[in-house]
């Protein structure tokens, strides 16, 4: 699972729809929006990844809270 500390305390999370496929999760606030522009390179480029399976490869995503802390 690929994840960042999410300072304001939430993660959007995709889950895999197969098994044996990784999950990917990512910090955003309370309602879900990611901060794109504080992302690494490899993160960012996950993100956009995740985006364009959901629903193929990758459950549409929900809004946890993150227990990176």
């Amino acid at each position: 699972m690929d994840t960042l500390d999410a300072s304001g305390g939430y993660e959007l999370r995709f889950q895999p729809l197969f098994a044996n496929h990784r999950a990917f999760a990512f910090p955003c606030d309370a309602v879900g929006h990611v901060d794109m522009d504080s992302l690494s390179e490899p993160m960012f480029n996950n993100y956009l990844y995740a985006r364009a399976v959901m629903g193929l490869e990758l459950s549409w995503p929900e809004v946890r809270v993150s227990h990176s802390h």
